[in-house]
């Protein structure tokens, strides 16, 4: 009797722990009005695991906040879960979903997006158009101009959702990170970064080599230093958006960046150059020249006069 009566009580909790096991897997899985189309969900730095459980019930990704909340606070160690976009396309448990933001397991693509040297913001937002989905362009325009020259070109790898605040900020941390490695002579050429970073950005459409650029940064400075008009044709490109020959008319534009009719550097950057600009910059070579140009077959050539430079312009770019 006594062993029917020990049988009968395991067998009872046997039949209760399949039961509430069941009833664990049941009440877990998500809504039946689980989202047809995949749905995106921001995690906000700091958010409790009862805000997210809210937010997640009220979008229909799952059908219990307790089980949500209960999965989170054990898979944690009651740490919470990390912030971030998690991306769903697919029913999953409460406690898969709780496990997913516990981890950071997003569920989005990272997209490879390389920025040449030389990118200005527009060309930029260009350039993210064609690899991310849903890139808002002019949005992004309108809030990097004011860090024009100092997004660092490179290659990056972003979230396919990513907003135009994170890509401009990884953007301007990556050049910060860069140019510390550039403080000492920053400080010792006793010149204003955003002089240094305009004026490389000058020298990277100028010229595309290590030699060329540090004389063609020593021209220019020298051309400040002696209160001429620096008189270089990239700025232009800046101004109107056209890539092809500088023309008359374009001389007589009325614009800060035009530096045929105003001395000194432009306003600001033309574009984002980079580290070999920048240190070619810092690093000018002196010499006698006063005049540059690149010739049609891509070797730069230099003057000491603009009789010399005028002479190079009739050998070197004859036909253009």
């Amino acid at each position: 009797m006594k062993y029917f009566k020990k049988n009968l009580k395991l067998n009872a909790v046997f039949v209760f722990a399949i039961l509430f096991a069941l009833f664990i897997i049941v009440i877990s899985q998500p809504p039946a009005d689980f989202p047809s189309r995949a749905l995106d969900i921001k995690v906000a730095k700091g958010s409790s695991i009862a805000s997210v459980a809210d937010d997640l019930y009220n979008k229909n990704i799952i059908a219990s906040k307790l089980f949500f909340k209960l999965g989170a606070a054990v898979i944690s160690f009651n740490k919470g879960v990390l912030a971030g976009d998690y991306r769903f396309t697919e029913k999953q448990s409460a406690i898969r979903v709780a496990y997913r933001m516990v981890k950071g397991e997003q569920g989005l693509e990272r997209v490879k997006v390389t920025i040449p040297e030389g990118t200005n913001v527009y060309d930029m937002a260009a350039i993210f158009l064609k690899k991310l989905p849903d890139f808002n362009a002019p949005r992004f325009v309108s809030l990097a101009l004011p860090y024009e020259g100092y997004l660092f070109p490179d290659t990056y790898y972003f979230l396919e959702n990513v907003e135009s605040e994170e890509i401009i900020k990884t953007m301007e941390n990556n050049f910060n990170n860069q140019i510390k490695s550039l403080d000492k002579e920053i400080m010792s050429s006793n010149r204003l970064l955003k002089d240094i970073i305009t004026m490389a950005s000058i020298v990277e459409e100028e010229a595309n080599n290590t030699e060329d650029r540090r004389v063609v940064a020593g021209i220019l400075w020298k051309r400040l230093k002696d209160g001429m008009l620096l008189q270089v044709d990239p700025p232009f490109y800046y101004i109107t958006g056209k890539t092809n020959v500088v023309t008359y008319n374009d001389l007589k534009i009325d614009s800060p960046y035009n530096t045929y009719k105003y001395k000194g550097l432009p306003k600001g950057p033309i574009s984002n150059p980079g580290l070999a600009a920048i240190k070619a910059t810092l690093s000018p070579v002196s010499t006698s020249y006063y005049f540059y140009l690149t010739g049609k077959d891509g070797i730069m050539r230099y003057a000491e006069i603009y009789d010399g430079h005028l002479a190079n312009k009739n050998i070197y770019l004859k036909g253009e």
